[in-house]
């Protein structure tokens, strides 16, 4: 428990199992997290941030082409971590459905998660999740792709219709009575998210710094000619 009343992330899920239809031809011989901004694969920026912040086991769901980051990434020791894999194969669970098929590969208590195609320098030591909280998530300010957001913030509290939203980062701390009950198979995450605003038990905070949705070639090319490095 930090100073200020919030837990601290005790391990981290990095989902990975997406095709990357949109991201095509560039996914049809490379898992969409292995795709390099600067000659670094995503999954493995957030590898090195997640263990910069202290935070020691990993788990990496795995479908299309997973044994190709599973190859790159390895037990993950050279990274300063201990990296477990979740295999979904034949095809993607969706993000709640990875994650409760992950669940016993987690360390007890609060677990963070990162979707591999984004791109941020966000600081994951400071992700936390307060005491009466299910879920915290952290908003960006809505990209061009994306006007209308997907929640809003009320104080400190995520909700799901606001007459102001923002863009889900894909950068989220939750804790696994939010999956409590819940069968393996595919499952959406946002019904769970609006429950859980819903009982006022996700918080919320919004980001400003650099963060990209590397959903496109274009956003890909973007970012390795700089247009939208920082």
């Amino acid at each position: 428990m930090s100073a200020g009343g919030l837990e601290r992330p005790t391990a981290a899920m990095i989902l990975a199992a997406g095709r990357g239809e949109r991201m095509r031809p560039l996914t049809d011989a490379t898992p969409k997290p292995m795709l390099e901004v600067r000659g670094v694969p995503l999954i493995e920026r957030h590898v090195r941030a997640l263990a910069g912040a202290g935070i020691r086991t990993l788990t990496v769901n795995l479908a299309w082409l997973g044994g190709a980051i599973r190859h790159h990434l390895g037990d993950g020791s050279r990274f300063g971590v201990a990296i477990r894999y979740s295999e979904e194969a034949p095809g993607p669970l969706e993000a709640a459905g990875g994650i409760v098929r992950a669940l016993p590969t987690l360390e007890p208590g609060p677990f963070a998660v990162v979707n591999a195609d984004v791109f941020s320098d966000y600081p994951f030591e400071r992700l936390g999740i307060a005491p009466h909280a299910d879920a915290h998530l952290v908003l960006v300010p809505n990209p061009p792709q994306h006007p209308h957001g997907d929640f809003g913030i009320a104080g400190d509290r995520a909700v799901a219709a606001a007459p102001r939203r923002f863009t889900f980062a894909g950068i989220a701390i939750y804790r696994t009575a939010l999956f409590a009950g819940l069968a393996d198979g595919v499952r959406a995450l946002r019904p769970l998210l609006v429950e859980a605003m819903a009982a006022q038990r996700c918080t919320a905070e919004l980001y400003r710094g650099l963060w990209e949705d590397v959903g496109t070639p274009e956003r890909l090319r973007a970012l390795n000619s700089g247009d939208r490095l920082q």
